[in-house]
C-alpha cells in the first residue's frame, strides 16, 4: 500500500489536437497502466512516487511532440477533497477491474470443469495455458492497486483456487503423460540455431542460457517474428513447438526435462524462472519479482535484442553461481552466443 507522501499527489492535465488519435489512445493506453485514475476530463492522478513521477514527467514530453499540452503538478492535496476521499477513487477503479478479472476466473473453472466432466484431458492442458495471462494480469493489477481495493482478495481467492483445481482434477494420468517423453541427448544438437521472438524476457533469456550453458555451448540464437517460418532453425518459447510451455512447466523447465538435466541448483533456478515468468507462485521464490524486475530494466534500456541477452546470460550465470552456494566452474563453450534477427522467412 502506498503511504501518501509530502506531497501527496500527481496531477496530470494535458491536451491533444484532434489529429493526434492514435498519441491519445498511446497516452491513455499507458495512464492505465501506470493506475492513474481520471478526475475530470483529461486530468488524471497519481499518488506520489519518484519513480511514478519520472514517468509522468516523460509522458508530459510525449504529449508535447504530439504537439498537445502537458502540465503535470506535484500537490499536498486535492482542493474539496480528502486524501481518503482521492484513495477511494483508486480502490474504485482497481475494484472494478478485479471484478472483470474475476468473472474471467469464474469463467475459466466453468470450462475446466465442463471438460474434464466430458474427459477431454487434452483441453484442460490448453486451459491450463490460457490461465497463465489471466494470472498475469492479476500481477498487473497488484503492481498498481496502490490501495489495496477490497476486489482484491476475491480475484487472489478465484485464481488460488483455479490453480488448485487444475492440479487436483487434471488428475495423475494426464499430469503424468504430460511428462512422458524420450530424454534428449544434447550431443544431437550441437551448433545450431535457435530461433524465438523478439524482445526476449526472462523465460526466453533463461532458456537461452541453458541452452548455451547446458546442452549448445555452439548455439546461435536469432529473433524473428514468426519463428516457424526460420529454415534450419529450432523455435524455442514460442506457441505451440516442442521446446515451450508445456502443461504447467514454463519453456526453461521444458528443455530441464527433455535434456535430463537434474543438477539441483539447477531446479532451484528453474523455480525462480517459472514464479517470474508465469507469476503463479507456485514456488514462492521471493527473489522472481527482483528477477523480473532487473530483466524488464535492461528491456527498457537495451534496444538491441542480442546485446539484451547477452546481458541477461550474465546475470543468469550469476544466480546460478549463487544458487550453487560456491563457484562455479563453468564449462568452457566452443563457442559464443551470437547470431542476427530479422523479422521475415528465410535465414
Amino acid at each position: 500500500m502506498v503511504k501518501v507522501s509530502r506531497y501527496g499527489w500527481l496531477v496530470l492535465i494535458y491536451g491533444l489536437p484532434p489529429k493526434a488519435g492514435s498519441h491519445r489512445v498511446r497516452i491513455w493506453r499507458k495512464l492505465k497502466k501506470l493506475g492513474a485514475v481520471s478526475f475530470r476530463n483529461s486530468v488524471y492522478l497519481l499518488p506520489f512516487g519518484e519513480e511514478r513521477y519520472e514517468i509522468a514527467q516523460w509522458l508530459c514530453q510525449e504529449i508535447q511532440r504530439a504537439e498537445g499540452e502537458a502540465t503535470l503538478l506535484k500537490v499536498e492535496r486535492i482542493e474539496n477533497l480528502s486524501d481518503q476521499e482521492v484513495t477511494d477513487l483508486f480502490q474504485r477503479a482497481r475494484n472494478e477491474d478485479y471484478a472483470e478479472l474475476t468473472k474471467a476466473g469464474h469463467a475459466w473453472l466453468e470450462r475446466l470443469t465442463d471438460c474434464l466432466k466430458d474427459q477431454a484431458s487434452q483441453e484442460a492442458v490448453t486451459l491450463a495455458d490460457e490461465l497463465r495471462p489471466l494470472e498475469k494480469r492479476l500481477a498487473e493489477l497488484e503492481e498498481i492497486d496502490y490501495f489495496r481495493a477490497p476486489g482484491r482478495r476475491e480475484a487472489e481467492a478465484t485464481f488460488r483456487r483455479c490453480r488448485t483445481t487444475l492440479r487436483e482434477r487434471l488428475g495423475r494420468k494426464e499430469r503424468t503423460a504430460m511428462r512422458q517423453f524420450t530424454v534428449l541427448k544434447a550431443d544431437a544438437f550441437q551448433g545450431k540455431t535457435w530461433v524465438t521472438r523478439p524482445r526476449p524476457h526472462v523465460d526466453r533469456i533463461a532458456s537461452a542460457w541453458a541452452i548455451h550453458r547446458f546442452i549448445d555451448p555452439q548455439a546461435t540464437f536469432i529473433f524473428a517474428t514468426k519463428p516457424g517460418t526460420i529454415n534450419r532453425a529450432i523455435p524455442f518459447d514460442c506457441p505451440g513447438v516442442e521446446f515451450g510451455h508445456q502443461g504447467e512447466d514454463c519453456t526453461f523447465e521444458t528443455l530441464l526435462k527433455r535434456f535430463g538435466l537434474t543438477d539441483r541448483a539447477l531446479h532451484i533456478v528453474a523455480q525462480i524462472i517459472h514464479d517470474a515468468d508465469l507469476k503463479d507462485a507456485k514456488f514462492g521464490r521471493d527473489e522472481a519479482k527482483g528477477v523480473d524486475a532487473i530483466i524488464r530494466g535492461l528491456a527498457a534500456t537495451i534496444t538491441d535484442d542480442h546485446a539484451l541477452l547477452a546481458q541477461g546470460l550474465v546475470i543468469l550465470e550469476a544466480m546460478y553461481a549463487s544458487v550453487a552456494g560456491s563457484r562455479v566452474s563453468r564449462r568452457s563453450p566452443r563457442g559464443k552466443p551470437g547470431g542476427r534477427s530479422t523479422s521475415n522467412a528465410n535465414g
